[in-house]
């Protein structure tokens, strides 16, 4: 027979691991996309998420002040804060 390595548990989840967009100073970087490009990439990182996670992105698209608010709303998310940075806008979204 063959020996078995062992190499620690596995993750049964398939999903990409969520730690980079919601760590305390992990932030989704969007910066330098424009519309609609911010929000397609918040939407596939919350979908990544479960449930009340939080998710932190920042951009740099002036219409994003527009799209990511009317985007929470729309898909059931809740926009716990928006930040304008000066020539950047940090988002706080709570998964839905």
């Amino acid at each position: 027979g063959q020996a078995r390595v062992d190499r620690g548990p596995r993750r049964l989840d398939k999903r990409p691991a969520a730690r980079q967009e919601t760590g305390m100073d992990d932030i989704l970087d969007a910066t330098g996309l424009l519309c609609p490009l911010p929000v397609l990439k918040a939407r596939k990182a919350l979908l990544a998420l479960p449930p009340g996670a939080l998710l932190r992105i920042r951009t740099s698209d002036p219409v994003a002040v527009i799209d990511i608010p009317h985007f929470c709303a729309e898909a059931g998310h809740v926009l716990l804060s928006a930040t304008d940075e000066g020539r950047t806008h940090l988002f706080e979204i709570r998964r839905g």
